[in-house]
């Protein structure tokens, strides 16, 4: 990265160790004397945390010096730091400099002028700071012991001269590389302190701390003393590491990327930059600077220790003493005294079970890039002989890294295949594919596929197994279909094993569900009367197939004979897997109370087995169940036992479990849960599926267009919906699309969202119509109502001509909901009288065939208590706000009912945040927001708001605590209160979320 762009990149994930350097030095508060040694390792973030305490410090009035050690060797200057300091007070307070040079002439000779100027120069000239002593005084280096310490008197007098004008914060940073002289001068400085507010922050890289190094000593001296604070920068977070890439490259949204930075980069700021920018340039390999920079340390290093620190980088990140002590050709005594020499240099670390580490993992990485080929391979295969042999424990997985890049590849396979075994019965879905993965790319080889033994579909399948626990179910249907093409028509049951595990597969995506069937029936017909484990595992996958394509008679029959016949055979488990089935279709075909009957007995037989994948899916369908009743707490409870129970057992993203988190997370939106859907959609601590992080951000969507969050239109550009290919994410983000491109006058685009999701969901689900297009239209109706009332001429009939487009793609849907015999439920129920309601609502406002008041009334009535009875809380509000809107314009009898209406979808608004529906409120007429006078009057700022408050108001909006904007800031709780009382009082509303509201209608929101 350039200067530049490491400078404007905010500080993230320091806000605890920023908040405690404030403290200690008492910004915000009265300023104190303080002294605070901070370490850490390098480019942890020591410099960018300092530059932010001396912001802080520089905007609150304090003066800030700052003087750095650099690493010069034998050439550095004694003092350097303080020259630097003192060239700084001597450009700002000259006066006071010359005052206390009267008094301490040899403080003189640390001005930067002196120390450069009188090597070359006979006078210093017209340009010689105040106070500057004659061209015979030399500079500091070799004076006696009273000149030292009059010099360090001085430096002491001058800082509390000028901590009496005004509170001075000292930093010195990289005390790793300073002279002695300096460290001398500091450990005055640190013992005496300081009667007016000077604070002194020391900051020192402790990774360049070798055994001898000489800071050490300095270090244990001023850790003794009382006024001495001692501060250890840590490693930061995943999550702000994660955020780090994305503030560096907002653009990044490959998720395995941005994960493969945050694990390599081991909590370290400076190499995530880097790596970022690397791979930016199209190398994943470490950038070269940067490996330059690491491998300085090994070159100081005595040959031996080289030699070791170099067989270590191939024996992994974990490093055992007897594995070295195995593959280099060392004396013990010779080994020891190798490993000693990289320890103090803080290459390796010692770890406990007795071996070593690198202190960081990029520095392996840096060693073993820098060695040769063939050195790699005699080091890796010296190791697979030690693990092979048993001379050295081990895991299967270590076996199979040390073999593969030993150029033993058939031992590679067997170990791979065992490792991803293992990886699978530990709960590692993901590590398992890679092992598995790894041993068929191996098996591609015809000469390693002669030699292992191992059969190749069976890893094919543990393979599929693996990716779609992962999450990967499309990695694995491609997986599938590639082995399906290529196994030998002779072999029956492997192709049938096959088959039924693509359809599996196929079953967890958005693929043609004819491909589905044909596998199945296939699968079926070679296993031809076969009574035994397969066929019931090929009927219950069939059975699921045919449900999925609605043929709800065959599906079950099918799961009717692999229920018997798993009884017959005495396989439990497949047989709860068939009943699961069987109670899911008795929903599909209407019964619902059956339904929940047979899944609540499914359930109560499947808890005490330990069969926990069996109980997710039932937990899963019964939620379904209940949350087509409806009945959305109940649901809630199904979906949040499933996806706990599937991340108690490390599947977070597995099949069943992975959805009962989304479908948890409607629940909760759609009984006013916001929070919760929050909570639920967060994956700041995770790192999802490639495949399955989409649904998820779509998901998140639905609160941030609830709230009107100023972030909700770039949150919804970066999740790219005109490109997604997931039917089911499309259908996640196409509702608050509408809203949010809605709210922001986008109105072209909101259609164009409902016309691309619609075309793309009926494609991927080869369908001619779905339900979830009743929803979209009726959003984007009201949109279309809106705009309808500023619009004039030709635009109304346009607005009027989507509206009837809009109202026949309902009927479309209705119709075949006949033709499958189903009815809706509750929430579709409500969604079509809402659409219903709506379009009259477009003709009204447009003046196209306008309904009768009376029938416009009821029909807004009627879809009102269609989302009372659903509990929807956030529609239920916006469709009283609707409501009465339309009663206000019948006549003032009906206002009394108008105002309760009002004050209720207020209160609800409120208590969700939900700006735009306070803003929709305050037109009608309420105490948020004057009436709406169309979009030429919204964009007006009619209060004179400060750039400062503006941010204030912007958070506010984006539902931020005080504390949580005084962090964002870097400002005071106490000073944010104050400017939140301000704003109240200049827009003249007596609430946070009143505030939020009118903002947004005057665009104030930046």
């Amino acid at each position: 990265m350039t200067p530049e762009e490491r400078a404007a990149t905010p500080l993230l994930g320091r806000q605890r160790e920023l908040s405690e350097l404030e403290a200690r030095v008492g910004l915000g508060e009265r300023p104190r004397p303080a002294a605070v040694v901070l370490g850490g390792d390098a480019g942890v973030g020591k410099t960018r945390l300092l530059g932010e305490l001396g912001r802080l410090a520089s905007e609150q009035g304090w003066r800030v010096l700052v003087g750095h050690c650099l690493d010069l060797g034998d050439s550095a200057l004694a003092l350097l730091p303080f020259t630097e300091i003192l060239g700084r007070v001597d450009d700002e307070a000259r006066e006071t400099v010359g005052q206390v040079v009267a008094h301490h002439p040899g403080l003189a000779r640390l001005l930067p002028a002196v120390r450069v100027m009188t090597a070359q120069h006979p006078t210093a000239g017209p340009g010689r700071p105040m106070g500057s002593p004659s061209p015979s005084v030399q500079p500091p280096g070799h004076e006696d012991v009273a000149v030292r310490a009059d010099l360090f008197e001085a430096v002491h007098a001058v800082l509390e001269v000028l901590g009496a004008d005004r509170p001075l914060l000292l930093l010195v940073e990289d005390v790793h590389w300073a002279d002695r002289s300096t460290r001398d001068l500091l450990s005055v400085l640190l013992a005496r302190g300081f009667t007016s507010p000077v604070s002194v922050v020391v900051s020192y890289r402790a990774d360049d701390l070798h055994r001898r190094h000489p800071l050490r000593r300095a270090l244990a001296e001023w850790g003794r003393m009382p006024s001495v604070h001692r501060m250890h920068l840590s490693p930061l977070r995943d999550a702000d590491v994660r955020a780090l890439v994305h503030a560096v490259r907002p653009g990044l949204t490959d998720q395995q990327a941005v994960e493969e930075i945050v694990r390599r980069a081991e909590g370290n700021a400076f190499f995530a930059e880097e790596l970022v920018v690397a791979r930016e340039l199209g190398d994943d390999t470490l950038p070269t600077d940067l490996a330059d920079l690491l491998l300085v340390r090994l070159d100081r290093l005595p040959d031996d220790a080289q030699t070791v620190v170099r067989a270590a980088a191939c024996v992994g990140r974990r490093v055992p003493h007897v594995m070295l002590a195995d593959v280099v050709e060392l004396s013990d005594g010779s080994l020891d005294e190798a490993l000693r020499a990289a320890v103090e240099a803080n290459i390796l670390v010692p770890v406990p079970d007795a071996g070593y580490a690198f202190r960081h993992a990029l520095l392996g990485e840096a060693v073993y890039d820098d060695l040769l080929p063939g050195e790699r391979a005699r080091v890796h295969a010296a190791c697979a002989r030690a693990l092979r042999e048993g001379r050295v424990a081990g895991t299967a997985a270590e076996l199979a890294r040390h073999a593969r890049a030993g150029h033993d590849p058939v031992t590679a396979v067997s170990a791979s295949v065992r490792a991803g075994q293992d990886a699978l019965g530990v709960g590692g879905p993901a590590e398992a594919a890679v092992h598995l993965l790894g041993a068929l790319e191996l098996l591609d080889l015809p000469e390693v596929a002669a030699q292992a033994e191992v059969d190749r579909t069976a890893v094919v399948l543990q393979a599929a197994e693996a990716l779609v626990t992962a999450g990967e179910a499309p990695k694995a249907v491609a997986l599938l279909r590639q082995e399906v093409v290529a196994v030998d028509a002779s072999a029956v049951t492997a192709r049938a094993d096959l088959l039924m595990a693509l359809a599996h597969a196929l079953l967890l995506l958005d693929e043609a569900g004819v491909s589905v069937l044909a596998a199945t029936e296939e699968a079926l017909d070679l296993l031809g009367d076969d009574r035994t484990i397969r066929r019931v595992r090929a009927l219950a996958v069939h059975a699921r197939a045919l449900a999925d394509r609605g043929r709800f008679e065959v599906a079950t029959r099918a799961a009717t004979a692999a229920h018997d016949l798993a009884g017959e055979l005495g396989l439990e488990q497949l047989q709860s897997e068939a009943a699961t089935t069987l109670g899911r279709l008795k929903s599909f075909v209407g019964e619902p109370e059956a339904a929940v009957e047979a899944m609540a007995e499914v359930i109560d037989r499947l808890r005490p087995t330990g069969d926990v994948t069996g109980l997710v899916r039932a937990l899963h369908q019964m939620g379904g169940i209940l949350l087509e009743q409806g009945r959305f707490g109940e649901a809630r409870g199904y979906y949040r036992e499933a996806a706990d129970l599937t991340r108690q057992h490390g599947r977070p993203w597995a099949p069943f479990g992975f959805d009962a988190r989304l479908l948890a997370a409607i629940a909760a939106y759609l009984v006013g849960d916001w929070p919760e859907v929050d909570r639920l959609t967060d994956v700041r601590e995770e790192s999802p599926p490639a495949a399955l992080a989409p649904l998820l951000e779509a998901l998140a969507l639905h609160t941030l267009a609830g709230r009107g969050d100023p972030s909700a239109m770039q949150r919804l550009e970066a999740l790219q919906l005109p490109t997604m290919r997931d039917g089911w994410a499309v259908v996640l983000a196409t509702g608050p699309a509408i809203d949010i491109l809605g709210d922001s006058g986008e109105l072209t685009r909101a259609v164009a969202a409902y016309d691309g999701a619609a075309a793309t969901v009926k494609e991927l689900w080869h369908v001619s119509s779905f339900a979830a297009q009743v929803r979209f239209a009726a959003l984007l109706l009201g949109h279309l109502v809106g705009r309808a009332v500023v619009a004039v001429g030709p635009e109304r009939a346009e607005l009027v001509g989507v509206g009837e487009r809009l109202l026949e793609d309902a009927r479309a849907v209705a119709r075949r909901r006949e033709e499958l015999d189903r009815a809706d439920g509750p929430e579709g129920a409500a969604w079509a009288l809402r659409l219903q309601a709506e379009h009259l609502r477009l003709r009204w406002r447009a003046g196209t065939a306008p309904p009768a008041l009376e029938e416009l009334v009821d029909a807004w009535q009627a879809a009102y208590d269609a989302f009372d009875r659903l509990g929807h809380r956030f529609e239920r509000a916006r469709t009283a706000a609707r409501l009465a809107s339309v009663l206000l314009h019948a006549g003032p009898e009906r206002a009394p009912r108008a105002r309760a209406l009002l004050d209720e979808a207020r209160e609800e608004a409120e208590r969700l945040g939900a700006l735009p529906l306070m803003a929709e409120i305050g037109a009608l007429g309420g105490r948020t927001a004057p009436p709406d006078d169309g979009p030429a009057s919204r964009g007006r700022v009619e209060v004179g708001l400060t750039p400062r408050e503006r941010e204030v108001l912007t958070l506010v909006a984006a539902g931020r605590s005080n504390g949580e904007i005084g962090r964002q800031l870097f400002i005071a709780t106490k000073t944010v209160s104050v400017h939140v009382s301000n704003i109240l009082g200049k827009l003249g509303v007596g609430s946070r979320t009143e505030a939020a509201a009118v903002a947004r209608d005057r665009g104030l929101l930046g």
